[in-house]
């Protein structure tokens, strides 16, 4: 919105600064933390006195937690898509149509896990909405995104499958892109989603991929940069940034009262939305492989539960003490901080991992 200050720029030259991508991110960012800090507090409160015994926990997860967490209101995702949506609206180019793209996805999946939280919540129940159910939407939003993105890029990249390590290595899939485009968002929202069991556990790993995909967005929609690091340029993405920024500064928010002990869990209400919208950028930029790399981490977390179900289907046995894999090294004796902490190193480790692909061609 601010965007349109630039065009005054003849009159008062100062205002040309809201033409470039990194001031309106840092504004973004600025904007999103500020705004979760102040109405934080008063949303948690009136979560608390809607929800009375807060999100349900469940009873066959570590037996600690139904002491340590049980109360804690969930719905925290709602005060992050506040903040990002406010931030975007107010910073970004609205004229782009990849923030608007985005946005959808991040208002779609959110709504979907506001139901599955409100469901829970109120029949004080981990069971909320229908998994096949919820897929089904899930999937509908995310093909809806995927073919506006194939309209929206420019005609050489659109449908085709780009590969980290080479710029020559490029699949045309045709229409069968959206399939795997859309399994792509699809399965970021749920990855983000399983990982989101332990006090800070999420949020932070988001945050780290959502300053990765920022930068990527940045290169990826600067001719200049894409050229020298030899990265396919598509017009358009470097305003993800900018959004990019505005999750960051919700992100940061929202860990001010999601940091141990918890005032208030994020719930699938966040958790979809923002890997959702990991998701969609990834897709947006041809670097659908690189979320695999840089999101290794909610990668692992959502391997871990389907490898725990098919052992035991299969065999009867479990491969690990319990899953998500964060629960297992809880039964391993790791206490809740020293999980968290390290799985935040890993997450540094892989957004790294995922940044040398830039360079690597």
């Amino acid at each position: 919105m601010l965007t349109w200050l630039a065009e005054l720029s003849p009159y008062f030259s100062p205002l040309n600064i809201f033409r470039y991508i990194t001031f309106r991110t840092g504004g973004a960012t600025a904007t999103a933390m500020l705004f979760v800090f102040l109405f934080g507090p008063a949303i948690i409160s009136l979560l608390r006195v809607r929800q009375g015994k807060g999100q349900p926990i469940r009873e066959d997860g570590p037996q600690s937690h139904l002491l340590t967490k049980r109360g804690t209101p969930t719905m925290g995702g709602l005060m992050i898509m506040a903040g990002v949506l406010v931030s975007a609206l107010l910073w970004a180019n609205l004229a782009n149509p990849y923030v608007w793209i985005v946005l959808f996805v991040t208002v779609g999946f959110g709504a979907i896990g506001f139901y599955d939280d409100y469901l829970k919540v109120t029949k004080q129940s981990h069971k909320g909405f229908s998994g096949k159910s919820r897929l089904a939407i899930e999937a509908l939003i995310a093909a809806v995104a995927c073919i506006a993105i194939s309209y929206v890029e420019a005609p050489g990249l659109a449908n085709k499958l780009v590969l980290p390590f080479s710029k020559d290595l490029i699949f045309n899939l045709g229409w069968f892109y959206i399939v795997f485009a859309g399994f792509v968002i699809v399965g970021a929202g749920n990855a983000v989603n399983i990982t989101d069991g332990l006090d800070g556990l999420a949020i932070v790993p988001v945050m780290i991929a959502a300053g990765t995909f920022g930068f990527i967005a940045y290169l990826a929609g600067n001719a200049i940069f894409a050229n020298y690091l030899q990265i396919h340029f598509v017009p358009g993405t470097g305003e993800l940034a900018v959004i990019c920024g505005a999750l960051i500064g919700a992100g940061i928010g929202f860990l001010w009262f999601n940091a141990p002990p918890a005032q208030i869990f994020m719930g699938d209400t966040g958790s979809l939305a923002l890997g959702g919208l990991l998701g969609t950028i990834a897709v947006a930029t041809k670097h659908e492989i690189v979320l695999a790399i840089v999101g290794g981490l909610f990668v692992l977390e959502i391997m871990s539960v389907i490898i725990q179900v098919a052992s035991f289907k299969l065999t009867g046995k479990r491969v690990f003490k319990m899953a998500p894999i964060h629960h297992h090294f809880e039964q391993l004796g790791w206490t809740e901080p020293q999980v968290v902490i390290r799985f935040w190193i890993i997450a540094v480790v892989l957004a790294l991992v995922g940044l040398s692909t830039l360079k690597l061609r």
